[in-house]
């Protein structure tokens, strides 16, 4: 029994697989030929910024979950136990934070891309810098999360391995390409439904076969699986209460804070209110699809017990592991087997088309309209589409160059995970300090990169000789929550606790995106000190969160001028309507105004050279009343 046992594929299944393939590629055809056609980049890129709530937060969640997690989650809970469910404690500030602090400066700035923002608050070398670093975060990433899923659907039940990676790739590319944002969104919703039908049909199947859902749960109490509140506050130990609350926080923040992905969802809006209210509605779902997880994992112990398909050798890694249990589930119930293959290649999906238009978003955002302002709207449009295409292309190349990394492809996680950090605290420099200046901040991304890679290779390389990691061999990594890196199943013998750099190589992955980012942070504040702090007048109006002032409120107010506390965030937004003057601020920077050109001359706003710089552009209406923290 040394062999990987395969089980097969009815034809129903590959009959329900095919049906989620052709029902993605339909949504995608339909918002190709329907409403606007997709024939300006506002509704190809931001779908027109008429998303309702609902559709945002199921897109948000979808993003949010990959074929990774799905098979991550409850390969975690059998290994481990249910410690990792306190994860769900940190997704309260994970998404509180985002809901009224992100969300309100990127929304009333109304940006396409999250870096315009940089430019705005920094300057557009600035800019250039994290829209390269996300673009080689994606790149990496895109082809790994498409190829990691069939490479362990082929391994347990001999699904064509490269069939099932180009279906995927070229539906994917194909509905991102055609129907723009508004597609990828609706097909994130239907993906989602799948994804849950599949998950649950394991549970209630999987239980019943075990004797019923307090059967499962004695059985986990019987095997120590249910863990509870570990409040040691080591910061090497893998998983406690505070690695997983407060660290988990910092992850949460990398993904629905600043990640391009999920910030052009909340930008596609139709009012600031609706993405708010999709980040509350988005996280009774998460708290649903943690729970899922863990109880597809204490399922699975209630069959296996101690005894698991890993050790006996019918399977090699621990994600092959879960679809060799879902297999051996259904192995009666023709078509079952289907729904959860769909459900885990929907994780792919709704993750590999979010990469893609965010991709072609910020490239064409952040690296061409900025050099060819005077482009035309169709061309500009064509453009978009043949971005998101050509990284549907690029994406199964990546797929490809994943198949030769071998056991490199762990590493190919981990550098997704360590870029997610550094971004994080990019954009928290520029919200929450207020004195923060350019020269700070790229000093501080590169540093905080640096010190990502240092940390994280260092860990991979001290690891390897101790025990061979295998593919994939990892615990729920949600897609863009590995904000940080990829975590380690490491199952050895207790060691002597590790000094000096072997503690750093031996620190929590939980915590290396609050690592990374307070690096940047740090360096950025004094580089910035260093080389002469921003005044409050060369800032741009409504880039700065008011977070410094609330916080020091005692403070005399000549200190709070000096310390730049006195800023306040941009009024809000009412629906689209007016037109508005575009103006050059102090650092190059271009800003929606209103002000007649007397006024902003008079106020010293501006100097007269760059008055001159100014063109209509239409944009929303200000409400009269502004909004305190």
């Amino acid at each position: 029994m040394g062999d990987v046992v395969r089980m097969h594929f009815t034809t129903a299944d590959y009959v329900i697989f095919a049906l989620l393939l052709v029902a993605s590629a339909g949504i995608g055809l339909f918002y190709a030929f329907s409403g606007g056609r997709q024939r300006t980049t506002q509704e190809f890129l931001m779908a027109d910024r008429s998303m309702s709530c609902l559709p945002v937060s199921l897109s948000l969640l979808a993003t949010f979950q990959s074929a990774v997690a799905i098979l991550g989650a409850p390969s975690e809970i059998y290994t481990f136990g249910t410690q990792y469910w306190f994860l769900g404690c940190s997704y309260f500030l994970g998404l509180l934070i985002p809901a009224h602090v992100f969300i309100p400066v990127f929304y009333r700035l109304r940006l396409s891309s999250a870096y315009e923002y940089l430019e705005l608050r920094f300057n557009k070398t600035v800019r250039v810098c994290g829209t390269v670093t996300f673009i080689f975060q994606m790149v990496i990433y895109m082809g790994v999360v498409l190829y990691a899923p069939a490479l362990a659907l082929n391994a347990v039940t001999g699904f064509d391995l490269w069939g099932a990676v180009l279906a995927m790739g070229l539906v994917c590319t194909v509905y991102t390409a055609l129907g723009g944002l508004k597609a990828v969104i609706w097909t994130d919703v239907f993906q989602t439904v799948v994804m849950f039908a599949g998950q649950l049909a394991v549970i209630v199947v999987g239980a019943s076969q075990a004797g019923g859902i307090s059967e499962v749960w004695d059985k986990a109490m019987n095997g120590s699986r249910i863990a509870g509140l570990d409040l040691n506050p080591d910061p090497l130990e893998r998983h406690t209460f505070w690695t997983l609350s407060v660290g988990g926080v910092f992850l949460m923040l990398a993904l629905y804070g600043v990640n391009q992905a999920q910030v052009q969802r909340y930008l596609s809006a139709r009012s600031e209110k609706e993405a708010v209210m999709s980040c509350y509605v988005v996280f009774p779902c998460q708290q649903i699809v943690l729970c899922m997880g863990c109880l597809m994992g204490l399922v699975m112990f209630a069959r296996y017990g101690e005894d698991s398909p890993l050790d006996k050798g019918y399977v090699k890694t621990n994600d092959q592991m879960v679809l060799y249990f879902v297999m051996d589930v259904f192995k009666d119930l023709p078509g079952l087997s289907g729904l959860f293959v769909a459900c885990l290649f929907s994780g792919a999906l709704s993750t590999i088309s979010s990469a893609f238009n965010s991709l072609a978003t910020v490239t064409m955002e952040d690296l061409i309209k900025p050099y060819f302002p005077s482009m035309a709207e169709s061309r500009a449009t064509l453009l978009s589409k043949g971005l998101a295409l050509a990284y549907g292309l690029v994406c199964l190349a990546m797929a490809y160059v994943a198949s030769l990394m071998g056991s490199v492809l762990q590493a190919a996680f981990s550098i997704f995970g360590m870029v997610g950090g550094p971004l994080l605290g990019l954009f928290c420099l520029g919200m929450f300090f207020p004195w923060a200046n350019s020269t700070g901040a790229v000093v501080g991304l590169i540093t905080g990169l640096a010190m990502a890679f240092w940390v994280g290779i260092g860990s991979f390389v001290m690891r390897m000789p101790s025990s061979n990691i295998p593919l994939l061999n990892t615990t729920m990594t949600p897609v863009f929550e590995n904000a940080t890196m990829m975590p380690f199943l490491n199952i050895t013998s207790p060691k002597p606790r590790p000094t000096g750099v072997e503690a750093l190589y031996s620190l929590s992955y939980m915590w290396y995106s609050a690592h990374n980012s307070t690096t940047v942070v740090i360096v950025g504040l004094l580089v910035s000190l260093l080389t002469g702090p921003m005044k409050e007048s060369e800032l741009t109006p409504g880039t700065v969160f008011p977070v410094l002032g609330t916080l020091l409120f005692f403070l005399p107010e000549r200190y709070k001028e000096k310390l730049c506390c006195k800023t306040s965030l941009a009024p809000k937004l009412r629906e689209r309507s007016s037109y508005r003057k575009t103006v050059e601020t102090p650092n190059g920077s271009v800003l929606f105004k209103e002000d007649s050109e007397a006024e902003l001359e008079t106020t010293g706003a501006l100097s007269s050279d760059k008055a001159k710089h100014r063109s209509l552009v239409p944009v929303v209406e200000h409400s009269l009343q502004e909004t305190a923290l």
